[in-house]
């Protein structure tokens, strides 16, 4: 009998991992598809909070649909010419970079040989390649720009959303029975997602302003640029900050010197650790981390799956399959292995939540 149990649990692995293989399969097939509409509904997630404030207000639906979509279009639109006129320029001024990054390593390997330490040229090279970096940052910039054509499919997708959104209570009522234990776990879903990409979304506009403003103090070149990255790589935490830190410094070190690198290294450092440990665990509260592992592999698996913009969605994807775990105490464990909190930041016996969670 425990033979046949055995066999029974091992074809139920064997079937659960073949299903997800397939799943896998088919996401990343229909990238094309999917990636605009996930875009559409975390944009529409963080739209829903000025339309309801609108509509608060006095403003009809239709009024209030019509300046959020306008605003949506206009900042679309200014995201759009900053990343085409940003790679443009950059790719032209790629060469120009290269030839000082020259300078300064010869002027590198003649100061290190009059002090007996012998490094090839090729050695050094490998180590301070712009090329490759900077290839980076246009490889991503380069897929979010592929979106962006995809910009009135996107506004489409929001418009129907935030519509649908408006009459969700009313068809859940009529769907089920237990109305009120339906509309308790999804509106704590919903909210949490809300707030996380609330929070987030308005903590990276503060770190995208705040470094665009410092490296035009310094003077490097393409500062909006760098805000922008620092922007889209600030949803992802820890690895995000490093990857956008890393071409601005590199930029700073090549255009201006090791002064301004030091300088631009002390801006991102300081600006991440103000907002990314002090600001956002404020606001955040508990449960709504992700252990660093966790970002890590998010970042791979989504990156490899749906591309430049599966990275950029890596985390708040992550961070929703983590709230939509801890929403129900049966896979609360999951949720747990996910998060960055220690066991007890967590109420394992009492699956109710507190009083102000209420909705």
């Amino acid at each position: 009998m425990n033979t046949d149990f055995t066999k029974t649990r091992a074809s139920k692995i064997i079937i659960i991992g073949a299903a997800l293989v397939i799943i896998v399969a088919g996401i990343q097939a229909a990238e094309s598809l999917i990636v605009p509409f996930l875009l559409a509904a975390f944009i529409a997630i963080i739209c829903s909070a000025p339309l309801i404030f609108l509509q608060q207000k006095g403003f009809p639906t239709w009024l209030a649909l019509v300046i959020v979509i306008l605003g949506i279009a206009v900042i679309g639109s200014l995201f759009a010419v900053v990343i085409g006129t940003s790679i443009n320029d950059f790719t032209e001024k790629i060469p120009l970079y290269q030839s000082r990054l020259q300078i300064t390593i010869d002027g590198l390997q003649e100061w290190m040989s009059n002090r007996g330490i012998s490094v090839s040229e090729e050695t050094i090279s490998e180590y301070f390649n712009v090329s490759s970096v900077f290839g980076i940052v246009k490889n991503i910039l380069a897929g979010m720009g592929g979106i962006l054509t995809n910009g009135f499919l996107i506004i489409l997708t929001i418009i129907f959303i935030l519509l649908e959104a408006s009459s969700m209570p009313l068809k859940l009522k009529a769907a089920f029975g237990n109305y009120d234990s339906t509309s308790y776990h999804i509106n704590k879903f919903i909210s949490k997602v809300k707030k996380y990409m609330a929070i987030k979304s308005l903590t990276s506009l503060a770190t995208g302003i705040i470094i665009a403003i410092w490296l035009t103090i310094i003077d490097v070149d393409f500062p909006l640029l760098w805000g922008l990255v620092a922007f889209m790589l600030n949803f992802i935490p820890t690895i995000g900050s490093i990857f956008a830190a890393i071409p601005a410094i590199m930029l700073a070190f090549v255009q201006i010197g090791f002064g301004s690198a030091i300088l631009t290294a002390i801006g991102y450092l300081s600006t991440n650790v103000v907002i990314g440990n002090f600001i956002e665990p404020r606001f955040m509260g508990k449960g709504l981390g992700l252990s660093t592992l966790v970002v890590f592999i998010s970042l791979v698996f989504w990156g490899f799956i749906l591309g430049p913009v599966g990275m950029f969605l890596s985390v708040p994807l992550t961070i929703t399959l983590k709230i939509a775990l801890q929403s129900n105490p049966n896979t609360r464990w999951m949720a747990i292995l996910l998060g960055n909190e220690t066991l007890e930041d967590y109420d394992l016996k009492d699956p109710e939540i507190d009083d102000e969670e209420k909705i």
